[in-house]
């Protein structure tokens, strides 16, 4: 480890939070400790977001070289993880609108709904109907509420990871899943159809 970065009397929550402190100082060395530490955090992270093994490792080398360029934002007294999340979250969706690729986004979390699988190929083909109306019907919400319904009902996050990720407060992701549902359920009444997947309830 550089001389810059040693022990000193520093409050912080944790080693990384230590470590990110001494980036602040101009120190490579804890740079490169936060980034074999961290790496596969971030990589799965974006990787999770994009479906797309190229932009996700395009991504994390970005996040680190932000990390360099905006310690000095970091507060010493809060742990490291929730900042680097949250910076891996908010550079992942800037990639995602710079690049045009939302609709694979949620195409590819949309693939990952649990829906009960048949025997049945009437009950098969009814089910896949069910997941191409529902797939309709969240690609016609507007995005701030279509992103809240893929993180929290496709993505697993909770409410205050939601807000967090997208700087916007728990209230408000909760106004936006309650709004994005009645209009899930009105598109897809006025369909003309009727949906009957345990998981589809769960979000109507």
């Amino acid at each position: 480890m550089s001389i810059i970065c040693k022990r000193r009397n520093m409050t912080v929550p944790n080693e990384s939070s230590y470590y990110i402190m001494c980036v602040k100082n101009g120190d490579i060395d804890a740079l490169g400790e936060l980034y074999k530490r961290h790496k596969i955090q971030v990589y799965r992270t974006a990787l999770a977001i994009t479906h797309d093994a190229g932009m996700a490792e395009d991504i994390l080398q970005e996040t680190f070289v932000r990390i360099y360029k905006y310690a000095d934002s970091f507060d010493q007294t809060q742990p490291f993880e929730p900042w680097l999340y949250r910076m891996t979250v908010n550079l992942t969706y800037s990639w995602l609108n710079r690049t045009k690729r939302w609709a694979h986004f949620f195409q590819g979390a949309f693939e990952r709904l649990k829906i009960p699988e048949h025997r049945n190929p009437e009950a098969a083909m009814e089910n896949q109907e069910q997941r191409t109306n529902l797939q309709w019907a969240i690609g016609c919400l507007p995005d701030s509420q279509r992103a809240v319904i893929v993180l929290y009902y496709l993505e697993d996050l909770s409410v205050s990871e939601i807000a967090y990720a997208l700087d916007i407060a728990e209230g408000t992701v909760k106004s936006r899943l309650y709004h994005a549902r009645k209009k899930l359920k009105k598109a897809i009444a006025d369909r003309g159809h009727e949906v009957l997947s345990e998981v589809v309830y769960e979000i109507l």
